[in-house]
């Protein structure tokens, strides 16, 4: 089936096929074969056992009954509100009406410190609700990447300001955390992203975590950003990506 679909953005023609989708979350696993951050426990993922009755087909099972037991923050790629450090009562169930963006993804190495900065990034055109970052280098060890301990890279305060003022919307990063490992619970780049101040923020999120590969090359994309209805601060996430090719 044919899919491609046009649409103007920004005074700009694009096209798009919905037929090569990019999926840059991380697939989540049972065990420690997932990326660990803030010293979360592994998934487990685990048959329901309850009298003779083992809900595993390996084991004789008709069928398979799982409990899953994870870490959001933790244990792979995650999408986040601002419940996550304002006390507001907002979760992730029924947050957004929409859930497709027009996106830049961008690949940038942090600098000798760590930190992934206002000017490497450059201007985002006003059209754009979301912004993907890739670090440099790009390493498939992302996938199982241990961070706690390991203070990973972070975003400039001054970044997440950025992106409030111009009214990005969404924003997707390949690391733990917008912030430091330990920041003394300060959590400055979260709540400048979502600093009220810059207008209604509270559709706004933050998905940490994701990987993008090399072959996908930085430009501009329409992000169908997908995640389960669960009453959280945060849940598991998987944003896809569509290539926007400008005619």
């Amino acid at each position: 089936m044919k899919a491609k679909i046009l649409m103007e953005l920004g005074g700009h023609s694009f096209q798009s096929n919905l037929n090569q989708p990019v999926e840059i979350g991380i697939t989540l696993r049972d065990g420690s074969k997932n990326p660990n951050c803030f010293y979360a426990s592994s998934p487990a993922f685990e048959p329901v056992k309850s009298g003779d009755f083992v809900g595993c087909i390996k084991e004789g099972s008709p069928v398979n009954f799982y409990d899953v037991k994870f870490n959001p923050h933790g244990n792979g790629t995650h999408t986040e509100c601002s419940g996550h450090v304002f006390n507001n009562g907002l979760v992730m169930a029924g947050l957004l009406d929409s859930y497709f963006f027009p996106a830049v993804l961008v690949s940038i190495s942090p600098s000798a410190e760590g930190v992934v900065l206002r000017k490497d990034v450059g201007e985002i055109p006003e059209w754009v609700e979301a912004v993907i970052i890739r670090t440099l280098p790009n390493n498939k060890d992302k996938l199982e990447k241990i961070y706690s301990g390991k203070d990973p890279a972070f975003l400039e305060t001054s970044l997440l300001d950025y992106f409030a003022k111009i009214g990005i919307k969404h924003l997707m990063v390949d690391l733990p955390s917008v912030d430091p490992e330990k920041d003394g619970g300060l959590l400055a780049g979260h709540k400048a992203f979502w600093n009220s101040l810059h207008g209604d923020r509270t559709r706004c999120t933050i998905t940490e975590l994701v990987y993008v590969g090399n072959e996908v090359e930085d430009g501009y994309y329409m992000v169908n950003l997908q995640f389960p209805s669960m009453e959280l601060d945060a849940v598991p996430s998987n944003p896809i990506l569509y290539k926007l090719n400008k005619l």
